[in-house]
């Protein structure tokens, strides 16, 4: 009996590690296959182009780096986005998106609301807090708390950027020379209000700022692109973006049907964006919407933000990138293009944020002019920015 318990207590043990590794091994080794940068040499870029993307005001509208269980502080072997990539990459501001459901057999085409959740599985072997596991509110405080934290503990080089105030002192600051950059919370898909509008205010007050309304499925708000029908806002959608145009929040169309941007477009008088997005005669593919609609949105005087992945420009190099930003100025002129990634967004790239030169590089290969790399780069965001933060 004592020889029974013993090897008993010897596998117990072993389950116990065995767990513990999984924990430890398993959600980085995820990361490692969804968030790829492609083995490549260094691109080259020009003293020219590097001079000029050492004076520009980057900016990027969306990334999903709090998902992930890695430091943010650091910089990781794996992975688009950290501090010390987006010190080297001259950011000046990220959005940090936070991204709550994500379900089963997720595609561009036709996903249903009621397929089983992704991030419920990653937050359990992430070891998030037990309140996470079932809710998608508190999945996003979660996530903000994350970038909190890391500001607090970064040593001024990271700040979170919730009002007008505090992003044109991190823009002054910049100017002045200090190595600070600045952080800003978005939230992938509104359904983390879980259909109670009072958790609105417990998103700003955790810091949120750009409110998207969809992601891969219909929620409470109305209809994805990538739903189940072209379904238009709900009531509930009304009264939430009747709240996002009142109180001085960022509206994000991506991923949100072409009824709910025709409805959004009617009801709203304010600068409205698409995130991360390419341009539908430059890669006509669902995940694009047509050129009509992204003039339509542009004319709110709001930008469509660029991403860096193939599914959206047909061509992830840094050239096709830049050849992507060109056919969105063509599309919707200069003052409406901006960036945005999707960097660690579950989507492989060729290059990390470390690399932005790169397609400042390539911008001026595509002609474009410093005035227009500029304003794409980062100053049409910071102009909607002091449009709608107070």
């Amino acid at each position: 009996m004592r020889t029974f318990g013993k090897w008993l207590g010897r596998l117990m043990l072993l389950m116990v590690l065995a767990v513990a590794g999984f924990l430890m091994l398993a959600p980085g080794f995820v990361e490692k296959s969804r968030n790829v940068v492609a083995p490549h040499d260094p691109y080259a870029v020009s003293d020219e182009a590097r001079a000029l993307h050492e004076t520009l005001t980057v900016g990027d509208w969306h990334a999903d780096t709090l998902l992930w269980k890695r430091d943010p502080l650091k910089h990781a072997n794996r992975g688009q986005v950290d501090l010390p990539r987006l010190k080297e990459g001259n950011v000046a501001l990220q959005v940090f998106t936070a991204v709550t459901k994500s379900p089963a057999g997720q595609n561009y085409d036709e996903n249903s609301a009621d397929a089983q959740d992704n991030i419920t599985l990653l937050a359990i072997g992430q070891l998030w807090p037990v309140a996470t596991w079932d809710s998608l509110y508190e999945r996003a405080l979660f996530q903000a708390s994350r970038l909190h934290k890391a500001a607090a503990e970064s040593d001024g080089q990271l700040r979170v950027i919730t009002s007008l105030a505090e992003m044109d002192r991190l823009i002054a600051d910049r100017e002045a020379g200090q190595e600070v950059t600045g952080g800003m919370l978005g939230v992938e898909g509104a359904h983390p209000l879980e259909g109670q509008f009072d958790n609105l205010q417990g998103l700003q007050d955790a810091g949120y700022r750009v409110i998207g309304l969809q992601h891969f499925f219909d929620n409470d708000l109305g209809g994805s692109l990538h739903g189940t029908g072209n379904k238009g806002l709900t009531d509930f959608g009304r009264q939430v973006v009747n709240a996002i145009q009142e109180r001085n929040l960022v509206l994000d169309l991506a991923h949100s049907s072409p009824q709910v941007v025709i409805d959004v477009l009617e009801m709203t008088d304010m600068p409205l964006i698409v995130s991360h997005t390419g341009i539908h005669s430059n890669c006509p593919v669902k995940r694009n919407f047509e050129d009509d609609m992204m003039r339509d949105i542009a004319a709110t005087g709001g930008v469509v933000g660029i991403g860096y992945w193939a599914d959206v420009t047909c061509d992830d190099s840094p050239l096709g990138v830049a050849k992507t930003i060109r056919a969105a100025v063509d599309v919707v002129g200069e003052d409406h293009v901006s960036l945005g990634s999707d960097f660690d967004g579950s989507v492989p790239t060729a290059f990390d944020t470390a690399e932005l030169a790169a397609v400042t590089q390539a911008l001026i290969d595509q002609d474009l002019t410093d005035a227009q790399i500029r304003k794409v780069m980062g100053d049409n965001m910071i102009r909607v920015l002091r449009e709608r933060l107070k």
